[in-house]
């Protein structure tokens, strides 16, 4: 996997809303990924206002991606934050696929960018890594993943 992300984009006018949908599980990591991408959409997309839903765990992420995605005022995009801490068994990989495939299904089928970093890690010092520091902070990264999607998307119009 990749360690470096694209170039932070450059700043949008747009108007209109950017849904996060988080999980509770793991709150101390993905409190962190949501105060970083509500932080990185502040400075990034002034004009957006940030709708932040949060949900028990990260299975519970897809179906309200999904009822955002099909509501009647869509957002210009949205944010999927949650982690995995792998176990012993098979279920955070099943887990993981399904909400990738659903993620997935839900963007491609209502044209809305949605932003994908629920994250499956092997352990806490991974999920550290990437949820409280600096360097490969996904909630960061998702937030500028969904400004440049919003453009895109506007220059498709």
């Amino acid at each position: 996997m990749s360690k470096s992300a694209p170039e932070s984009p450059a700043p949008t006018s747009q108007h209109g809303t950017v849904c996060i949908v988080a999980s509770k599980y793991n709150a101390t990591y993905t409190d962190a990924l949501v105060a970083s991408a509500s932080e990185t959409l502040a400075k990034l997309a002034p004009a957006l206002e940030v709708r932040v839903i949060r949900v028990p765990g990260a299975f519970e992420i897809p179906v309200v991606v999904e009822a955002v995605a099909s509501g009647e005022v869509q957002p210009l995009a949205i944010i999927a934050l949650g982690v995995i801490i792998r176990g012993s068994t098979a279920h955070a990989d099943l887990i993981a696929a399904s909400i990738t495939r659903s993620l997935a299904d839900t963007g491609v089928s209502h044209l809305v960018p949605v932003i994908h970093e629920v994250l499956l890690v092997e352990n806490a010092d991974q999920a550290e890594a990437r949820t409280l520091g600096d360097e490969l902070n996904r909630g960061r990264e998702a937030a500028e993943a969904a400004v440049a999607m919003i453009e895109v998307m506007a220059s498709l119009d």
